[in-house]
């Protein structure tokens, strides 16, 4: 058996809508979701995101966590099917709700008042109210909320950050000729170890320099940048709306959304390595959307549906639908 070490991992990300406002014929509503090792994560849950999990081959197990990043029903009204099905056919025992208060009431309707109207619910739903900083924490990663600009209130992006780690020199290891086994996993742990022959090994030895982890940040409507600058700078991977082009920069105003030219100008001033637009208006082509964002910033990408990326410190790997194999894990 050969045994992993935490020496470096990544997210995974699945887009399951990139429209915006309105489903296209070959775009659904905003939904995306986030994987990191066993966790997966839900961002934004539009009508017909349930269709578009099972179409992705992904499947809804461990599919328990929801991040909302505003109210807006184009953003929430698929948690009504969603939550329908969990309780007929998941063996799901609890779903958590991330998001700001004024989104959450409007979800508490849509659950409470209509799929749950005057039935005990057979499974545990906790609406969790966000704030600014972190509020999801595992050993290896954090999430964290971050406030942004759209119309209405308490709108949040997300960032998702990986620990910095010290990656296991296996040569060193060898070296030393500390067995395969729990030493090694108590060593890549921060702890000292006592081999059988009675040599004390210090993490030191067999630890190189500690690296930062993956960063990614994911923006859902917005209508300004000032504000993004901070919390997206030098991150691995940028996801955020491009629901309008230059041309129409004054209706983008108006309603509080980004150009495709805004996002790119974001990601050179921030640093950002890879750019990846979403939230595609239907009055567009694709191709004019991603020339203007990449006349200032050339690795951007335009996510379609289905779209997979693998995001690690510095890198973003668009994955070919051909090769993709997402496991029901």
């Amino acid at each position: 058996m050969v045994m992993r070490y935490n020496i470096g991992r990544m997210f995974e990300l699945l887009f399951l809508g990139t429209s915006a406002s309105a489903p296209s014929i070959h775009r659904g509503l905003s939904s995306q979701v986030i994987m990191h090792d066993e966790y997966r994560f839900l961002v934004d849950c539009g009508e017909g995101t349930q269709r578009q999990i099972l179409h992705s081959g992904l499947g809804f197990k461990r599919l328990n966590r929801i991040l909302i990043t505003h109210g807006h029903l184009d953003h929430i009204l698929g948690l009504a099917g969603l939550l329908s099905t969990y309780m007929r056919w998941e063996a799901i025992e609890e779903l958590e709700i991330y998001a700001g208060r004024a989104a959450l009431e409007r979800i508490h309707d849509l659950l409470f008042g209509v799929v749950l109207r005057n039935i005990r619910p057979p499974i545990d739903v906790r609406l969790m109210e966000l704030h600014p900083g972190p509020f999801f924490e595992t050993k290896d990663f954090t999430i964290s909320a971050t406030p942004v600009f759209h119309r209405g209130s308490d709108c949040y992006g997300f960032i998702f950050e990986e620990k910095s780690r010290r990656p296991f020199l296996s040569d060193a290891a060898e070296a030393l000729g500390i067995p395969q086994g729990p030493w090694r996993r108590d060593l890549v742990n921060g702890e000292t170890i006592t081999l059988p022959d009675g040599r004390v090994i210090h993490p030191e030895q067999v630890l190189g320099e500690e690296r930062p982890g993956t960063h990614l940040v994911h923006i859902g409507d917005v209508g300004q940048t000032e504000n993004l600058v901070e919390p997206c700078r030098d991150v691995d991977a940028l996801v955020i709306e491009s629901t309008y082009m230059d041309m129409e920069a004054d209706m983008a105003r108006d309603f509080a959304h980004l150009t495709a030219k805004q996002a790119a100008e974001l990601a050179v001033r921030c640093n950002v390595k890879t750019l990846i637009l979403t939230h595609v208006s239907r009055r567009y082509r694709e191709r004019d959307i991603l020339a203007e964002a990449q006349e200032i910033f050339p690795n951007t990408y335009v996510a379609r549906d289905f779209d997979m990326f693998q995001i690690k410190p510095g890198e973003c790997l668009k994955i070919e639908k051909k090769q993709q194999a997402v496991s029901n894990r």
